[in-house]
Order: structure tokens, then sequence, then C-alpha cells
């Protein structure tokens, strides 16, 4: 078909703006907050309870609170756990909204069941990690190489390293490349002794989680028992119970929104 070149003029602003949609569609999304590398999310690949008999594993919500948050700010998430795959799961409370629309979302349990081996990963590779909480944590986090690795460097490339509830007790045996550790001068968050003895666990979990951290020489700053406490200490930010979960999220927000 031949156009003339009158009507070439006329229709050259519609080809502009039809070129311009073809190279918008053609670039990569950038999220809103500009952040490319995604937060790492850990989550315990521990089931059993002690010597009770009962099974436990990350408390949901501790991960969906903070992921809604994370999705919320523009910001991608990969998700991790000790041994890879799906990690066992507790405090399965769907009346709770947020659990409720992330447990029925077919995308979201496929991005759990296939979680990364936390040894397979390259901390480098991401802007932060936060370590989700639930009792499982107490028996797998503390001793794993590959959280204190994780822990270590991203804390001293001054990334944010958060940590939930029971999720803090990656922490505890984490030193960082002077020989000290971690935590200690810190002022930190986490599940209390008095919680703990409310839920009746304090002779079933391998060591009273507050009591640890302060033995590493933390500040253990509680709130009343299962309020909402969070605590931010240069890049470090840890949170006392589920209540605190989406509080940690935040706070790491704002710690990589400054970074950008």
């Amino acid at each position: 078909m031949c156009v003339s070149a009158a009507k070439l003029d006329i229709m050259k602003p519609a080809f502009a703006l039809f070129a311009l949609f073809c190279f918008l569609c053609a670039v990569p999304v950038v999220p809103a907050s500009g952040q490319t590398k995604p937060v790492l999310l850990v989550m315990t690949s521990h089931d059993k309870l002690g010597d009770t008999g009962k099974p436990t594993g990350f408390f949901l919500g501790e991960l969906t609170h903070p992921l809604e948050v994370f999705e919320k700010a523009g910001i991608p998430t990969e998700f991790a756990s000790i041994k890879g795959g799906e990690p066992p799961v507790d405090g399965l409370e769907l009346e709770d909204p947020v659990n409720a629309r992330y447990w029925n979302d077919k995308s979201f349990r496929e991005k759990l069941s296939a979680s990364k081996k936390l040894s397979d990963i390259d901390p480098a590779d991401y802007a932060g990690v936060f370590f989700v909480g639930g009792h499982g944590t107490m028996w797998d986090f503390p001793d794993d190489a590959a959280v204190q690795k994780a822990a270590r460097e991203l804390y001293e490339a001054g990334a944010p390293v958060g940590a939930v509830c029971h999720g803090p007790v990656a922490l505890v045996n984490v030193k960082l490349s002077g020989g000290k550790y971690l935590i200690d001068g810190k002022e930190v968050s986490a599940f209390t002794n008095e919680e703990e003895e409310k839920v009746g666990l304090t002779k079933v979990v391998p060591f009273l989680l507050a009591t640890k951290m302060e033995a590493r020489g933390a500040k253990h700053l509680p709130a009343p028992d299962f309020e909402k406490k969070v605590v931010a200490s240069g890049n470090l930010v840890t949170g006392q119970n589920p209540a605190s979960a989406a509080g940690v999220a935040q706070e790491m927000v704002k710690l990589l929104q400054a970074k950008d």
C-alpha cells in the first residue's frame, strides 16, 4: 500500500507514540523502591517440638506479614530454608486474613515448596535477610553454618539483617570477622522468657532465647507479653513476637530505601 508524503507527516506523531510504547514494554520493570536484589526470607526445616511428640516449624504469620510489607514496597523476595524444599509450617491461623490470602494463593504455595537450600545461596546476591520465627528455629538455626554466613556477610556489607520472635536465635552464635559476636553490644528484641513460660515450653526448648542473647552481650528490650516490640540497632532489626513481624519488615524497608 502506498501512502502520500502528506499523510506520512500527519501519521508521524502516532508512529512516535507507538515506538515509545514498544520501547517501554521492552524495558524490564524495576521495583518502585529502586531495589533490584531480593530480600531473602529464611525458614526452619525442623519439624519436631523437642521430645513432646508434637510438630513444629516456622510460624506462618511471621512469613506472610513481612512478605506483604516487602511486596507493597516493591521489594522482591526469595525463600530459603535450612534443607530446602517445603519447610514445615506451624501457626496455621487462617482466621488471619493475611495468612489466608497467601495460603490460598497457588503461586505462594509453589514458591514455599521450592524454597532454596540456604547453604546453596550466595549472600552477596541479596539485599538483606529476614529470619522467620517459629519454635523449629530453636533447633536448627543456632549452629547452622549457612545461617551464620548469611547473617555475618550481609551485616558486614551494611545490608539489613532482620529476625522476629524465635528467628533471632539465628544470631546467637554469629561472630563477625573480628571474632566478636554480632549481637554483642546491640539492643535486641526476641521472644521473652516470660512469653516462653506462658506457652508452656520453657522446659522443651533447648535454651531460653532472651537469656542466651544477653549471655552474648546483647541488651534485650522486652515489651509486655505478646505486645509489639521492634528494635533497630544499626542495620540489625529484631522483633519480639508474631505481633512484631510486620514492624521488623517495615524497618528493613526504611533501611533499604535509605540506600537507594
